[in-house]
């Protein structure tokens, strides 16, 4: 499983404690450093490569699953990082896909949060679910579900009383969603 924009490898971790055998890569020095004090506590075996998912070094067919979990937004040349995604994974293989949604309240406090000056979110930039899928299509995966999670705003006493009907909404539409998931399949 290759972790795209592994940050600090809580994802990585987990999927490697469930048995896979686990990759991160990530642009940011400083968070590779934290994903490998994090996987040496754990006494996990988690590899950690400085790199861009523009140019991933890596050879084609490699990864069973690739994940990307809000790394997108960030990334300048999102086509060129989704085409090398793909290429990565093994025919059959899985990509997922976690990104903030463009619409939702949490996407909206991060682009002022950019206005104000913000280096991390300056840049930034939220998608759709239709942008999502657009650019995952362009790679030749098949599209297969995508969600919509937290339609709350980032308020806990709102959390608290509207998560409830999260799982009723995420059938429904993706609009107003924070986080958006999609996945795609590798024809075999």
């Amino acid at each position: 499983m290759l972790d795209a924009g592994c940050g600090d490898s809580a994802l990585a971790c987990l999927i490697a404690k469930r048995g896979a055998e686990a990759v991160g890569i990530d642009a940011d020095p400083a968070m590779l450093a934290v994903a490998r004090v994090r996987a040496a506590e754990e006494g996990l075996h988690v590899t950690f490569l400085d790199g861009r998912l523009e140019r991933l070094p890596f050879g084609d067919q490699t990864f069973d699953l690739v994940v990307a979990v809000a790394v997108l937004c960030f990334v300048s040349d999102s086509t060129a990082a989704l085409r090398e995604l793909a290429r990565v994974l093994k025919p059959g293989g899985r990509l997922v896909i976690g990104e903030l949604g463009r619409w939702s309240s949490w996407a909206a406090l991060r682009r002022i949060r950019g206005w104000l000056g913000s280096t991390t979110w300056r840049t930034a930039r939220f998608r759709t679910a239709a942008e999502l899928r657009s650019l995952v299509e362009r790679t030749g995966l098949f599209v297969g579900a995508i969600r919509g999670a937290v339609y709350y705003p980032p308020v806990d006493s709102l959390a608290r009383v509207l998560a409830p009907a999260d799982p009723w909404l995420g059938r429904l539409t993706t609009f107003g969603a924070a986080f958006i998931a999609i996945a795609g399949k590798k024809h075999a």
